[in-house]
């Protein structure tokens, strides 16, 4: 049984900085694409980061752009999540999700099999 869990959230203030971690059990995350989604209150789900197998490219929403990296270990099975200059805007509940279909660019949610519970990210102003 694969298990997503993420961690590193909670509420700071505008400016600051936070790293998400999210760590698969189950099978390795070598062949996974692996991705971040956000969803703040009344909104949509939303594509926030996604990276390839070797972490050697990566792909942003426009918003992410500049503030927001995605990285992984996968000798740790472990993927990141840098966000910088916090803005209230990116508060949000951010899950971690996988994909095993082969691909990882550009993937809508119903193209990842697996998802984590999430991890709420709070930006006071």
């Amino acid at each position: 049984q694969v298990q997503l869990v993420e961690s590193g959230g909670g509420l700071v203030q505008a400016g600051d900085s936070l790293r998400l971690s999210c760590v698969v059990s189950g099978r390795t995350i070598s062949n996974l694409g692996m991705g971040w989604f956000r969803q703040a209150p009344g909104k949509e789900r939303e594509f926030v980061a996604a990276i390839s197998y070797s972490g050697g490219a990566s792909d942003y929403a426009d918003s992410a752009k500049g503030r927001l990296t995605i990285s992984r270990d996968n000798t740790k099975n472990t993927v990141y999540l840098q966000i910088n200059s916090l803005k209230p805007e990116d508060t949000a509940v951010y899950y971690c999700t996988a994909s095993s279909g082969g691909r990882w660019y550009r993937l809508g949610p119903s193209e990842y099999d697996y998802w984590g519970q999430g991890t709420q990210v709070t930006v006071s102003s």
